[in-house]
């Protein structure tokens, strides 16, 4: 049985290497999906908020998943960019959490989500300066020596230009994994979505990222307003554009573990399992390597 409270239980099934394309797990089709196991999915991602000090039907479903695959942690409320320094209590909770799963590394977001003792439980992106890298750069350290694990984090998608940033984003992040160290979960369709919405090429950017700090990618779907503003929602199927924009990335920087997330305006899990073969057909064909399990189509 899986515990929360300080145990040190590893599932056996989940020391292989993550390597294809995931799938976050969701409540909304967890209980299809285990059904369906490792043929569905070579590995999953969750979310510990959503399990850390909760009972009933969230820790059982971990426990099969945990019996099941592979298992990577993504975090959403340790924004990097706070003023206010970590919360040793959450801290040494998580910490618990990601040793009992066995997570390979643990990410959150480049932002910020509060100050002040307030939160708006929302990832707000910082101003690309000097000061917000130093900050940035010094919670990053702080995390990952109290979590004692290795660390990444992922670019956002933001909607406006902080008028008092002196670099742009690629600029930043990667003055980030230098200073801190650090590692990446590079986000492809955040990439995209700020490209249309920024007007930068998407792959100048990512040609900008050191290929050896990326453990992971992300992908997903965005809406598209009538104006053609794009909003980052996870809630609509993925774009062409950012199917040929994670070729590229796969081209480049070798074989990462691909995630497809889906957060809301749910499909049948047989829709979202197409996509997933759609992306591993890519993912073998841009890194050259074998399928860590059976896709269908061409």
């Amino acid at each position: 049985m899986f515990l929360f409270k300080g145990s040190s239980y590893v599932s056996p099934m989940n020391t292989p290497r993550v390597a294809g394309v995931g799938l976050g797990l969701r409540m909304e089709f967890a209980e299809e999906l285990l059904g369906l196991g490792p043929k569905a999915v070579p590995w999953v991602e969750v979310h510990p908020e959503n399990y850390m000090r909760r009972g009933g039907r969230y820790p059982a479903i971990l426990t099969r998943a945990l019996d099941t695959w592979p298992v990577v942690t993504h975090g959403l409320s340790m924004g990097f960019g706070n003023v206010d320094r970590f919360e040793r209590a959450y801290l040494d909770r998580l910490h618990s959490f990601l040793r009992d799963v066995g997570t390979p590394w643990h990410s959150d977001h480049m932002c910020f989500g509060g100050a002040d003792g307030a939160f708006v439980h929302d990832l707000l992106p910082v101003p690309f300066t000097e000061s917000a890298l130093a900050l940035m750069s010094e919670r990053f350290v702080e995390a990952r020596d109290t979590l004692d694990i290795e660390l990444a984090f992922e670019n956002l998608s933001y909607y406006a230009n902080a008028p008092e940033s002196d670099m742009d984003e690629a600029t930043y992040c990667a003055a980030l994994l230098e200073r801190a160290d650090a590692k990446m979960l590079l986000d492809v369709n955040n990439v995209y979505v700020n490209s249309r919405n920024h007007g930068f090429d998407p792959r100048e950017w990512i040609d900008r990222i050191p290929a050896e700090r990326v453990v992971q990618i992300h992908v997903a779907g965005h809406l598209v307003r009538p104006d053609g503003f794009r909003i980052d929602t996870h809630a609509e199927p993925m774009c062409d554009d950012v199917y040929g924009l994670l070729e590229y990335t796969l081209g480049r920087m070798g074989p990462k573990p691909v995630l497809l997330e889906r957060d809301g305006n749910w499909p049948k899990l047989e829709e979202l399992l197409s996509e997933v073969e759609r992306l591993q057909r890519i993912y073998d064909r841009a890194t050259r390597k074998e399928a860590p399990h059976a896709a269908s189509g061409a």
